[in-house]
């Protein structure tokens, strides 16, 4: 019995009574038991719940409380996803209590981990926030340092939050400075902010209520996760193993990059990657490799619980198949470290593999890397994301699958192309000419001149890094991109904060609204809407011969009618496909900047349409678009 598990528990024995054991991470050999009718405890009545509830991760609890129990609990707690943290038990419980009627409980006040904020921990309290009895959050404290001076003490980043029951508004405390950490006297000075207190503890625009949008959908992916150190090889374990000499490994063993060999500087090693090959096809072609992975992956998959990790130990243990088809065919990708100092969005190689902690979007436009690395993006994934310890954290599906990417125009897409291009040539540039340089100490530099550092008044160590670096010249590339990602998005450059996020998220809404009626502003459109468009997408794509970057137009302004052939039959059945209702080639014509001169072009293309059968007509005079069955 624990304060969130209670439960029959006995001691688990085999056919001969002998007591089942299990290793847990740690080495230690403990015995087993079954839970059965798992249920959740009664707490005692009280005014007040204060506590520090114990943590794991929600990617932990199996491994840490051992199957019986970890699935014992999550039985006794079906509202709660299988990934959120442990701490995030109690604050369910304590929640449930202070909604129940006539109960004593006035509020409850937890101590977590930061990781309050991601996404599988707040689902619960926005649970709570949005139940028919909801409660509301009086305090919070999202990022709080835990003491350093005791010598055990973790170095870990908490928060701290305060519920009641019913709506109002709360106070949201901001460290400003923290010192003195590592003694018994810290002195830490807030900033304060009152209003209603979101799922993600911010206060004003509610980015947690944005949604996924299909634009973006199949592009994201964190890169591979291995599950096992053998994977990993330098180059000249790598020539040992057959590189250069067995035809078709060099497809197989490829660079691998990690957080900080982006961060600071590469490792130089590569990376063992079979998916696609089975067992019998790595003895057989790669017979060095296959003896390496036997002596050095095969025992540790050995032991892991998951069926496909053990059966297919030769292969990553999380290969990405979603992300690999997006990279097919790109000459490069983006990639962002999951969690670092600075958001900072890159360019690399495409032959080069992502590891666990890298987030890959897989497009090689640099429109697409220009808008992630501007201020309006950078805004946003701070919010959406999360923290650990004192970074943020770059997730997949708060920060990348709802961004609204502006309606840019031709001219527009161009600027901001050439301006990402020259800002990551010229970080590549700088890095490597000066080998003493990291990309994490050119953004130090950055940020400290964003915040008012004359040049002249850097310490020698960050003067050289300034001047080898060329950081104004690193600033001025950023400073023009940011103006020009802003009036893509009809902003002004100097929008604060608050302003930023609030149009996105109405443009989520807005855009998911389209989505709802059919209109994708896919973002890799040649790529997407094959794997993941519906079959009006799909034949619209045959139409415009693959280029559909140009359709839908700008949600409230007209687009143009095109000059070329294809494009105009493209353009009419993109209409079409919108519509509601059948159309008239008047109401077609009426659609488009041009207005009445398009309607001869319109007419016949209509006509031509019809005979073919992609459209149905009753009358001859209204026409919609053939659906498929």
């Amino acid at each position: 019995t624990d304060a969130v598990l209670q439960a029959d528990i006995t001691l688990a024995c085999d056919s001969t009574g002998k007591p089942v054991t299990r290793r847990s991470p740690d080495g230690i050999e403990a015995e087993t038991y079954t839970y059965k009718k798992p249920r959740r405890p009664k707490w005692p009545e009280a005014d007040f719940i204060v506590g520090n509830p114990p943590f794991i991760g929600g990617k932990d609890l199996r491994a840490r409380l051992g199957d019986a129990h970890a699935e014992a609990l999550w039985a006794a707690h079906p509202a709660m996803n299988d990934s959120a943290d442990f701490v995030m038990y109690w604050w369910d419980h304590a929640a449930d209590l202070l909604t129940k009627p006539k109960t004593q409980l006035r509020r409850f006040g937890l101590v977590t981990t930061n990781s309050i904020t991601q996404t599988f921990q707040r689902r619960t309290i926005e649970r709570h926030l949005t139940a028919k009895r909801p409660l509301s959050l009086t305090m919070a404290i999202p990022d709080h340092p835990w003491t350093k001076a005791a010598p055990d003490a973790a170095a870990v980043r908490i928060a701290m939050t305060v519920a009641k029951l019913g709506g109002g508004g709360g106070t949201i405390r901001k460290i400003l400075n923290e010192s003195g950490l590592d003694t018994d006297t810290p002195n830490i000075t807030f900033s304060e902010e009152s209003g209603r207190i979101n799922a993600d503890l911010s206060v004003g625009t509610d980015v947690t209520t944005t949604i996924p949008l299909r634009a973006n959908d199949g592009l994201c992916s964190p890169g591979v996760k291995l599950h096992g150190a053998g994977f990993i090889v330098t180059p000249a374990q790598a020539e040992h193993l057959g590189l250069g000499t067995r035809p078709g490994l060099d497809h197989h063993i490829r660079e691998y990059r990690n957080g900080r060999d982006l961060t600071s500087r590469p490792r130089n090693v590569m990376v063992i990657d079979l998916f696609g090959l089975t067992a019998d096809d790595v003895r057989t072609r790669f017979p060095e490799v296959y003896q390496h992975l036997l002596q050095t992956v095969k025992p540790e998959r050995d032991t892991n619980n998951r069926d496909t990790y053990r059966d297919n130990w030769w292969i990553f243990g999380e290969p990405r198949r979603d992300l690999r088809p997006a990279l097919i065919d790109q000459r490069r990708y983006i990639a962002t470290v999951e969690t670092a100092k600075h958001r900072i969005f890159q360019f690399i190689p495409a032959e080069i593999i992502p590891d666990n902690m890298l987030v890959a979007v897989g497009s090689d436009d640099a429109f697409t890397l220009g808008i992630l690395s501007s201020r309006v993006h950078v805004t946003w994934a701070l919010t959406s994301g999360a923290t650990l310890e004192d970074r943020p954290r770059y997730s997949k599906s708060r920060c990348f699958d709802p961004f609204p990417f502006p309606a840019a125009d031709d001219l527009q897409k161009h600027r901001i192309r050439t301006i990402a291009e020259h800002l990551d040539a010229h970080r590549k540039r700088v890095l490597a000419d000066h080998p003493h340089l990291t990309l994490t100490g050119l953004y130090n530099i950055l940020e400290k001149l964003r915040s008012g550092t004359n040049p002249a008044d850097l310490a020698p160590p960050d003067r050289r890094i300034f001047d080898d670096g060329l950081v104004l010249i690193l600033k001025e590339h950023h400073d023009r991109l940011d103006a020009e990602v802003a009036a893509a998005y009809g902003l002004p450059a100097d929008l604060p904060d608050q302003d930023i996020l609030s149009h996105l998220v109405a443009l989520n809404h807005a855009r998911a609204a389209e989505e709802a009626k059919g209109q994708i502003r896919w973002l890799r459109p040649d790529y997407q809407i094959p794997r993941f468009g519906t079959p009006t997408d799909k034949s619209q794509l045959a139409l415009t011969g693959g280029n559909m970057h140009d359709l839908p137009a700008a949600a409230g302004s007209k687009p143009s009618f095109p000059t070329e052939g294809v494009a105009q039959t493209a353009a009419i059945m993109a209409a079409l496909a919108f519509a509601t209702t059948p159309l008239t080639p008047d109401a077609l014509a009426a659609s488009f900047k041009q207005g009445r001169k398009t309607l001869p072009r319109i007419q016949s293309t209509l006509a031509a349409l019809a005979r073919l059968g992609h459209l149905a007509t009753i009358d001859g005079r209204t026409f919609t678009l053939r659906r498929a069955a």
